[in-house]
C-alpha cells in the first residue's frame, strides 16, 4: 500500500508570545504542495525570507533549537516540528511575524490541535522516508550522552534522562508508533529546575516565561519569601512546593512527562532531517544540541554508505 504525502486542508493561526524574547505575534500553518517540506517565513522581515526546516539550517541549540538563513532566524521551532511528524504532515508552510515560535503551554498541544482544525488532505505523490539499515550510534561522554538509530520497519522512540536529583531521577519515555504521539506525547510539557528559572530570570532570557508553561522542579529548601517574589514576577497570588518538590503552578499529566517531553523534542529535532524515519531511536540524556547532531550524524552515515556503493 503507498502511502501519500500530505498537507494541510486550509490556512490556521495561532497567537501567542514567545518565550525568551517575550515577543507577542501570529503564526500560521499554510498548505503546501508535495515535495515542498516543511519550511518557516518571516512575514515581518524585508523580502519575507524562507527557511527550510533542515538540520543543515540549525544556527543555535541553546534552550531550543534555532534555524536561520542569512540574517533571518525562527527559535524554538522544536514542540511545532514535532506536532508537524506526530501528525504525519509532509509539506507545510510556517508564516512567522516574530521571530520566535509562541511557547503557549510549553508542549505540541496547540499545535496539534491546530493542524486538526486546519484538516488533513493527501497528495498525489507518495512518501518518502529514510530508512535505517544498520545500527548507528552516537555519544557524548561528557555529557554521558548516547543515541542511538536500529533498523525497524517503522518508527519508534525511547528517551532515559536522568538529572541526579532527588526530585527528578531517572525517567523512561517511550512511543512505539507515531500513531501514538497525539495521545501520550503531545500535552507534554518542558520542564525547568528553579535555580535554572532563577539564571534565566536574572539574565532576562524568559520575557515571554509564565508558570503556566514549564513544569518547574524544586531541589533545595526555599524560602517563602523567594515563592513570593516568583509569585510576584509572575503575576500569580501565591505558589509553594508540593510533596513531589514540584512547584504548585500546575499538576502532572504523566508521572513521566519530564521524560516524554524529552521523547517530544527528540521526535521534533528529528525531523529537521527533512523526511521521516523508520527506525528505532534509543536516546540517554538527550538535549537539542545532541539531537540534531545525531541527525546530521546520520545523514554522514548514509551519504558515507551511498558513495562506497557507487
Amino acid at each position: 500500500m503507498i502511502e501519500r504525502q500530505t498537507t494541510l486542508g486550509k490556512k490556521v493561526s495561532i497567537e501567542g508570545q514567545g518565550l525568551h524574547t517575550g515577543k507577542k505575534g501570529t503564526m500560521s500553518f499554510l498548505p503546501a504542495p508535495a515535495g515542498h517540506g516543511i519550511k518557516f517565513k518571516r512575514t515581518d522581515l524585508e523580502g519575507q525570507p524562507v527557511i527550510d526546516a533542515l538540520v543543515a539550517n540549525v544556527i543555535s541549540t541553546n534552550r531550543g533549537t534555532c534555524i536561520g538563513k542569512d540574517d533571518a532566524r525562527v527559535y524554538t521551532i522544536e514542540h511545532v516540528m514535532a506536532a508537524f511528524r506526530g501528525l504525519n504532515i509532509d509539506n507545510a508552510l510556517v508564516e512567522l511575524d516574530m521571530e520566535e515560535i509562541p511557547i503557549k503551554d510549553g508542549s505540541s498541544k496547540y499545535f496539534v490541535e491546530a493542524i486538526e482544525e486546519a484538516g488533513i488532505v493527501e497528495l498525489d505523490a507518495e512518501r518518502e522516508y529514510i530508512v535505517i539499515e544498520d545500527i548507528i550510534t552516537m555519544e557524548i561522554p561528557e555529557k554521558k550522552t548516547k543515541i542511538e538509530i536500529r533498523p525497524s520497519k517503522h518508527f519508534s522512540a525511547t528517551t532515559i534522562i536522568d538529572f541526579e536529583s532527588r526530585v527528578l531521577g531517572e525517567q523512561t519515555a517511550e512511543i512505539q508508533d507515531i500513531s501514538e504521539f497525539k495521545a501520550e506525547i503531545s500535552s507534554c510539557r518542558t520542564f525547568v529546575f528553579l535555580h535554572e528559572l532563577e539564571f534565566l530570570l536574572k539574565n532576562d532570557l524568559i520575557k515571554g516565561g509564565d508558570l503556566n508553561n514549564a513544569i518547574v522542579f524544586v531541589n533545595r529548601k526555599v524560602p517563602q519569601d523567594e515563592l513570593d517574589y516568583l509569585a510576584d514576577l509572575f503575576k500569580k497570588p501565591r505558589v509553594t512546593v508540593n510533596g513531589s518538590g514540584i512547584l504548585n503552578n500546575l499538576s502532572l499529566y504523566f508521572d513521566n512527562e519530564p521524560a516524554r517531553h524529552k521523547l517530544l523534542d527528540l521526535i521534533g529535532d528529528l525531523y529537521l532531517l527533512g523526511k521521516p524515519l523508520k527506525g528505532h531511536v534509543t536516546a540517554t540524556r538527550p538535549g537539542h544540541h545532541a539531537n540534531t547532531e545525531f541527525a546530521k550524524h546520520i545523514l554522514k552515515e548514509i551519504n558515507q554508505k551511498a558513495t562506497v556503493n557507487d
